[in-house]
């Protein structure tokens, strides 16, 4: 008789985002194998309290301390609320969470994700940002504590899938898609006049705010080449960026006798996630396949850097090493932030990121103290461009 596995329980960093959502539909789909113990958001417990009282976690934290507050009158006494960064690490490490879903947005998903780490849960990654500024570090730890890490991002989750089987010995290159975003033929010129809604339209993909702009600027492919570099050990010059705008190839794995690897799929985030979490196994999904007579074509096409200079200022970056994929990093979360405030243009984006690495002196095999450092002074300075 087959033995009934124990579910697995999850914590959410970023309940209340794109991920998170996905994340928790995915989840409901298999509630014999999965059980949400733990959600976090920074300030929004209108969709909190409706994921409380749909899934039933044995707690959350709420970084906002004021909407802490307001959240444990709305629980009532029946869930655990926690509060702040303390919260966080907390939760990470308790022993009733299984697998920690990494999802919250930028640099603040460094630390909790290091702490989940050194307490031995199994990690799916959604959070890009914590190995573009501390790629060595992370992957160290993961070494350490013989943690499985799994990339939840669509490219990196097809890369992942594509090497199964394999010895990246015999990888010649990896080639990460981009959809191009919704400037794909716009002109330099027009991008000076791009509107923040303009920005936010986004072909193919419902994402956040911030991932959204990033991925207009493909700042958010440059932040991928980054990532990929730790995830698969692979040299800047090893990693390829080719538009695809139809997103249905994620990405692919080239290998050294001139065969080529591809994972394909629509575009729909609850894919990635669920394989991250049955991981190394496939469970059954009803999930839309892919209709390939209605697809017409699949193109492709090379990145303009010109137009899109963000993308060469994530290359940059990595061939600098150390602290500057921090300063890249802090610099565009500051741009992204003051664009979508209405303070800078589209364009100030990339010029605000290329002053700030500019100035920056990069620290060579950086401490976490090094990283936060950097971190902090780009900000500062990237702050007082836009200003």
């Amino acid at each position: 008789m087959r033995a009934t596995k124990r579910q697995k329980n999850i914590a959410i960093l970023g309940s209340s985002g794109s991920i998170g959502k996905n994340s928790l539909e995915v989840i409901a789909n298999f509630p014999d194998r999965f059980k949400v113990s733990y959600l976090t958001v920074n300030k929004n417990i209108d969709a909190l309290c409706e994921q409380v009282q749909r899934f039933k976690p044995k707690g959350v934290v709420v970084l906002d301390e004021c909407s802490a507050s307001a959240c444990k009158k709305r629980v009532n006494g029946t869930t655990e609320v926690l509060v702040g960064e303390e919260g966080l690490e907390e939760i990470v490490q308790r022993d009733d969470v299984d697998v920690v879903i990494s999802s919250l947005v930028g640099f603040a998903g460094l630390k909790p994700t290091i702490n989940a780490i050194k307490a031995k849960k199994k990690i799916a990654l959604a959070n890009k940002e914590t190995l573009v500024v501390a790629g060595e570090i992370i992957m160290r730890l993961v070494k350490e504590n013989g943690v499985t890490l799994i990339p939840v991002d669509s490219e990196h989750s097809a890369i992942f899938q594509c090497l199964v089987g394999e010895s990246n010995s015999q990888i010649d290159k990896i080639i990460l898609t981009a959809s191009g975003g919704p400037f794909l033929s716009t002109t330099k010129d027009e991008l000076r006049r791009v509107t923040i809604q303009q920005a936010l339209n986004h072909p193919n993909w419902k994402m956040g705010n911030k991932i959204t702009i990033d991925s207009a600027t493909l700042m958010n492919k440059g932040l991928e080449v980054i990532e990929a570099h730790w995830l698969f050990g692979l040299p800047a010059d090893k990693i390829e960026v080719v538009i695809h705008p139809q997103s249905i190839i994620h990405s692919m794995v080239e290998f050294i006798d001139g065969s080529v690897k591809a994972q394909l799929g629509i575009p729909d985030m609850k894919i990635p996630i669920q394989y991250a979490l049955t991981y190394p196994e496939r469970a059954l999904s009803k999930f839309v396949r892919i209709d390939f007579p209605k697809l017409k074509e699949m193109t492709f096409f090379e990145p303009d850097l010109d137009r899109f200079r963000c993308l060469q200022l994530a290359f940059d970056a990595l061939h600098t090493g150390g602290t500057m994929p921090a300063a890249l990093n802090a610099a565009n979360e500051i741009a992204v932030e003051r664009f979508l405030d209405g303070t800078i243009s589209f364009l100030q984006i990339p010029e605000t990121i290329c002053r700030t690495m500019e100035q920056h002196t990069s620290k060579s095999s950086p401490t976490l103290e090094d990283i936060i450092e950097a971190d902090s002074s780009a900000r500062t300075f990237a702050k007082s461009i836009c200003n």
